[in-house]
């Protein structure tokens, strides 16, 4: 019983120093989600990233490479972008670059992996986003998109007509901060659930289930030089690890050190990574914003490109002689996650950011209601009620 308690302590404990990691990630992409929302216009979009171009997707791209790393902020965004009119492609591009080619996802793999991870994520990023403006175009479904287009601006409260505000004059009234204010509150409400369930799961599958069980999975795990089909078999596996797994993009580096521990190819852990777009809830969150048929194309189109970027990655570093060694990954459970360093300043600083903006929005419009209106959300709740519990008591258990 003792040895339970320890691992539940471990669990929860693990569980929000994952979270203190990535608060600061999640408050700054929703910031900028709710900016977008309220001061970008629509017709800025369409001029500058309306058409599948090589200036609108590098745009997109920089645009990406500048936001945040946090998938679920990412998606809150790539949906305001879509919604104002961008086009598809420059608008998964940005959720592509967002997600694997900004400057702190590479640190925290670099701390967690080294170098060759970093190139590999950097390189496969980019990889990432030709692949998919490549297979966009050849399979680009126009009905799905025009419907899902607008079911994200009814989402947002727009539409085609109406004056569209300057955004000059908006960004310097009190009005319109006090609509980024209630747009980042409604973000967070969106997900909430999702993230903390999320966490909660990683940070139990992290205490609780052994090393072993990892190696077993991925098949080839732990030879130095895996045949083709077991390096195959391996990306094929990353994504259903990574729905077992998934807490987003920066979270999911940890327990990629995990597999990185335990011998799994290269391949197999770029694959890994770069799943946390195809995941459950992202998923579902993605079907909330365009509706489940171009939900599931997204995540169809994601699939594939992450796979043969995995495999490309994999054998073009064999072939410069440059796929690393397992053996130097800190675990997961061995962190030490509160201290002193950038993370605390950063974390208060957009602490003090979210208050002030939820503070504002209860003044103006009060405390935002609970989605319970089915058996879905009100099922989650029910669930992030018992993670949040979970990690109360289980952060408090004297061990």
């Amino acid at each position: 019983m003792q040895s339970f308690l320890e691992t539940w302590h471990q669990a929860a404990v693990t569980t929000l120093g994952l979270f203190w990691m990535a608060f600061w990630a999640f408050a700054l992409g929703y910031l900028i989600s709710s900016m977008i929302q309220v001061f970008v216009t629509r017709e800025r979009m369409r001029k500058s990233m309306g058409e599948a171009g090589a200036k609108s997707v590098g745009l997109a791209t920089f645009f990406g490479f500048i936001s945040s790393s946090c998938s679920f902020a990412a998606l809150a965004t790539t949906r305001a972008l879509f919604a104002k009119g961008a086009g598809l492609v420059p608008a998964l591009a940005f959720l592509l670059a967002s997600t694997n080619l900004v400057i702190e996802l590479g640190i925290v793999i670099g701390v967690f992996l080294g170098w060759q991870f970093v190139v590999g994520e950097y390189l496969g990023g980019v990889l990432l986003i030709l692949l998919m403006w490549l297979l966009v175009r050849l399979t680009y479904p126009k009905h799905t998109v025009e419907r899902a287009r607008e079911r994200a601006r009814q989402a947002e409260g727009q539409s085609d007509g109406g004056e569209v505000p300057d955004w000059r004059q908006l960004i310097r009234s009190r009005a319109g901060w006090r609509k980024v204010a209630e747009r980042f509150v409604m973000e967070w409400k969106m997900v909430w659930k999702d993230v903390t369930i999320g966490f909660t799961v990683a940070g139990i599958i992290a205490a609780f289930v052994p090393r072993a069980f990892f190696q077993a999975l991925f098949v080839g795990s732990g030879e130095s030089d895996p045949s083709f089909w077991q390096v195959l078999l391996q990306c094929l596996v990353g994504p259903v690890a990574a729905f077992f797994t998934f807490i987003g993009s920066m979270g999911n580096i940890p327990l990629a050190a995990v597999l990185f521990g335990n011998g799994v190819a290269f391949a197999g852990i770029m694959a890994f990574i770069f799943s946390d777009l195809v995941v459950l809830p992202v998923l579902r969150i993605q079907a909330h914003y365009y509706g489940w048929k171009m939900a599931l194309y997204i995540a169809a189109v994601f699939l594939c490109i992450l796979l043969a970027s995995a495999l490309l990655l994999h054998y073009g570093f064999a072939a410069l002689d440059l796929l690393p060694d397992a053996g130097s990954a800190t675990q997961i459970t061995e962190r030490h996650y509160f201290k002193v360093d950038y993370t605390l300043f950063l974390n208060l600083a957009f602490l003090l950011i979210s208050l002030g903006l939820f503070a504002w929005r209860v003044r103006s419009r009060g405390l935002p209601a609970l989605n319970t209106d089915s058996l879905s959300e009100r099922l989650l709740l029910l669930l992030a009620l018992l993670a949040l519990a979970w990690l109360a008591i289980g952060a408090l258990l004297p061990v």
